[in-house]
């Protein structure tokens, strides 16, 4: 995470030097007769700082601290040597450079407004490292010191840097709503700043964290006010093309592949930084192979080629040789010849520059494409010298990747074990780097579809099928679901950029009562794996040889055919494929056993599909089991709902809003929900976010009960409820949730979303609902995969309430009793009326 600390090292370092002198200029004035000042020997460290030439910079910056005989000015180099150090990944240097640094400080007894400055600059450098080590309540300690000397000494532009690193903290710990408070307060800060300059560098190192955390529109919207002074103000159109960049960056996270494309085109023409140019024309080059132009993709690479040739080396110009070595391999065998070339040099420039990080980054992907290649011996031994070089510099975040591409290469050579242990490795590894993955580095292109969730995937494969013609042993199977449930939490705070699950968790398996039993589907390339925990008993596994392909197009076809309001024999025959998949070979354990209760840890596009619906042949699931779905083995909280203190917080729309359609059923369904519970009642123009707050923040409810349009999606600024005022974004409905839960100490037990869906077309849409239940910090969540326009669904809601309200039931009971409710009805018979209701979470 420290590689967000642009904005902050500018301040520290200096503004003024737009101009980086080439290093072997550089080299040549230190090496002139005449011995260089020390206050040109700390420029100097400056400019070789800024060019990333950071193992040069130590050298310069160590020269100066021996002839440097002021003890503040001592001090504030050994603070410099701190921070290269940190980039060059030397921890414990970084580490006893900066507590020297402090300890100089503190005996100069110095209250000057300089050794004041020069403090909080070093708290920020020690923060940086703390945050570094993953300590990152030490971190937002030391930051808020460095945030409070920087107030008092009215330095806008420290203490700027200084909110945003806290953010960073906050977001590490956790502390999800008082880091949008901070950063909001960042942004409060940079409108009412008179230097123009300062609020242009600030709003756009504001949206590139905004784009970081997730907050992609509020990152859009600040980086086009950045853009818009740049065009009006009077500043260097320097800036222009670094926010141009940013925009594309946080365009093509949003998905808008077209308006990024016309960013980074815009900011390639608007600069005369060779670099930044080419920075741009790879991530142009990058849309263009995605969205299949591959001629205009060959020939802009060709463009590309000659110009980071004659570039000087530098950090910044290793990660572009490596980002453009990654795309030409996308697109021709030439490109791979091209790619090793690319690779090679930038190799030899880490090297030089003795920038391990950067050399361990070229070794690694020069072994991927030896991988590619099939050379396995040239691809071991890389592979391994790239691991090396990342473990020593503390860097798991590169070092996962080497792993697992090591056990990739063993794999394929047939070395099935330590191919296993290669994998379990970096599945280690990526757990430790949970709350850490979204700021793996972003000068290297990340993408958690192909560089995370495949570890998972592949290493669940090669659990359970060790080789040899053997079965897995109950180990095996055990980690085999322990690593899908890490995925499920992978892909959660992937989607949040944040660690989705915080505070008391407790394993399922301590609360499985002798009825339920977990059902673990999992999908991999060339078959469906099923484990299953049957309680006190050992775990079961069984397979269908079957494509994932195959697989998604039948549970798209399936989910479609539910959707529809009339019953088709490809329906059933479709449920009932889904079916034989999942419980057929369980059927005779189950029916052995005392299990009323079915729950699925779902896997990939089963999400998308109502397990309740599936079909033997007579009957339904539902006819026969409960059914309820939970993200993984750890609830939050888990335990039976007292029906007795039951009280519910109701708010609905009835009428259009926001262009959405009306909903003259939610009205039925609110008067049966007050029919059965006491409730507090916000229809239509009462509903708003902040009455929903309001409320939510002063009364004790144990159910919270949304009857209004939403949408789950995959991408979280597209997920929300509607409210009145305005659409709820799922950010803000976790704010609010998570918010009570502070302030009060009975937790939310239920959490209703009814007339909610999945988005259209989205196959990965059940990650925002799944999001949304355990961001919301509720024991269990009811929400509907698809809405319905009309009374079925106020009449399973309805009858919902009256089972939890009026029987000793589980929450998973009350749904299938209500679902079975309308099934009884020849008018409601079809799934598509009863289907939709999902309950995730405690089932209990």
């Amino acid at each position: 995470m420290r590689r967000v600390f642009t904005f902050l090292l500018c301040a520290l370092l200096g503004m003024g030097f737009t101009l980086i002198p080439q290093w072997h200029q550089v080299q040549a004035s230190i090496s002139q007769s005449s011995p260089l000042s020390t206050p040109q020997l700390i420029q100097q460290g400056r400019e070789l700082y800024q060019a990333e030439q950071y193992t040069q910079a130590v050298d310069v910056w160590r020269a100066a601290l021996k002839a440097e005989t002021n003890i503040l000015s001592q001090a504030m180099l050994l603070n410099y040597l701190s921070l290269a150090y940190q980039e060059l990944g030397q921890w414990q240097q970084a580490n006893e450079t900066i507590n020297s640094s402090l300890n100089l400080i503190q005996q100069s007894k110095q209250t000057t407004p300089q050794a004041k400055l020069i403090l909080a600059q070093a708290l920020n450098t020690q923060g940086s490292w703390q945050l570094a080590q993953g300590k990152a309540e030490q971190a937002l300690n030391t930051w808020q010191q460095a945030t409070a000397i920087y107030t008092t000494a009215g330095n806008v532009q420290g203490k700027i840097g200084s909110l945003i690193n806290q953010a960073q903290a906050q977001q590490a710990l956790g502390l999800y709503l008082q880091a949008r408070k901070t950063l909001a307060g960042v942004e409060q800060g940079l409108q009412q700043q008179p230097n123009q300059q300062l609020q242009i560098t600030g709003l756009r190192s504001l949206g590139n964290i905004f784009r970081l955390v997730g907050a992609l529109d509020d990152s859009r919207r600040v980086l086009q006010q950045s853009l818009e002074m740049i065009s009006k103000g009077s500043v260097s159109k320097s800036e222009l093309s670094p926010t141009l960049l940013s925009l594309g960056n946080t365009a093509d996270a949003q998905g808008d592949k077209k308006a990024a494309l016309t960013y980074y085109e815009q900011a390639a023409a608007n600069t005369t930084v060779t670099l930044t140019q080419i920075q741009a024309q790879i991530n142009q080059l990058n849309i263009l192979i995605a969205t299949g132009q591959g001629k205009e993709a060959e020939n802009l690479g060709k463009q590309i080629q000659p110009k980071l040739t004659n570039l000087s080396p530098s950090r910044q110009t290793i990660y572009a040789s490596i980002n453009l070595a990654k795309s030409l391999m996308k697109l021709t065998s030439e490109g791979v010849d091209e790619s090793a070339k690319l690779l090679a040099t930038a190799i030899k420039q880490a090297q030089n520059l003795s920038d391990r990080q950067a050399e361990s980054y070229a070794l690694g992907y020069l072994a991927g494409l030896y991988e590619q290649t099939q050379q396995w011996s040239n691809a071991q031994e890389l592979t391994q010298q790239a691991l090396q070089l990342a473990q020593a510099i503390n860097a798991p975040e590169i070092a996962y990747q080497w792993q697992w591409q090591l056990g990739r290469i063993l794999k394929a050579q047939g070395a099935i074990k330590p191919a296993t242990s290669a994998y379990e490795v970096a599945f280690t590894t990526l757990k430790s780097l949970r709350s850490d993955l979204v700021a793996i580095n972003s000068d290297i292109q990340f993408s958690f579809r192909e560089t995370v969730e495949p570890v998972y995937r592949e290493y669940v494969e090669l659990l359970l099928n060790p080789g040899e013609n053997s079965e897995p042993s109950q180990q095996q199977l055990k980690q085999a679901r322990q690593v899908i449930e890490s995925l499920q939490l992978a892909e959660l705070d992937n989607f949040f950029r944040s660690a989705c699950l915080q505070g008391q968790i407790v394993p399922i398996e301590q609360i499985q009562q002798s009825e339920a039993a977990i059902i673990y589907p999992i999908i991999l390339p060339d078959r469906l794996e099923v484990i299953v925990s049957l309680p006190q008993q050992t775990l079961r596994h069984y397979a269908t040889k079957i494509s994932q392909r195959e697989i998604e197009e039948v549970l798209d076809q399936l989910r479609q055919n539910l959707e529809k309001p009339f019953t088709t024999p490809e329906g059933k025959v479709l449920s009932a494929k889904v079916y034989d998949w999942l419980i057929r070979p369980l059927e005779t354990q189950l029916s052995q056993t005392q299990v009323q209760t079915l729950v699925f840890v779902l896997d990939g596009s089963l999400r998308n599909v109502p397990m309740a619906a599936l079909f033997d042949g007579k009957q339904y699931l539902i006819e026969k089991y409960s059914v309820a779905l939970t993200p993984g083995l750890e609830l939050l909280g888990p335990r039976p709902l007292r029906q007795s203190q039951l009280k519910t917080l109701v708010a609905g729309l009835t009428e259009a809003r926001h262009g959405f359609n009306s909903l003259p059923n939610v009205g039925d369904e609110l008067k049966a929900i007050e029919s059965e519970v006491p409730s507090q009642v916000l229809l239509n123009q009462t509903f708003t976010s902040a009455a929903l707050q309001q409320q939510i923040d002063s009364l004790p409810f144990s159910i919270v009960h949304l009857a209004t349009h939403g949408q789950f999606s995959s991408n979280v600024d597209e997920t929300f409820v509607l409210a009145w005022d305005k659409p709820v974004k799922v950010n803000e409905l976790k704010d609010l949730l998570y918010n009570r839960n502070q302030n009060r100490p009975e937790p939310i037990e239920l959490l209703v979303l009814s007339a909610c869906e999945t988005a259209d077309g989205d196959k990965r849409a059940a990650l925002g609902l799944a999001g949304v239940a355990i961001q919301a910090g509720a024991r269990s969540t009811l929400a509907s995969l698809w809405s319905l326009d009309d009374e079925s669904g106020a009449r399973l809601i309805g009858q919902f309430y009256k089972e939890l309200a009026t029987k000793q039931v589980t929450k998973a009971e009350a749904l299938r009793q209500a679902q079975l409710f309308l099934l009884k009805d020849p008018d409601y018979r079809h799934p598509i009326h009863w289907a939709s209701y999902v309950l995730l979470g405690n089932w209990l």
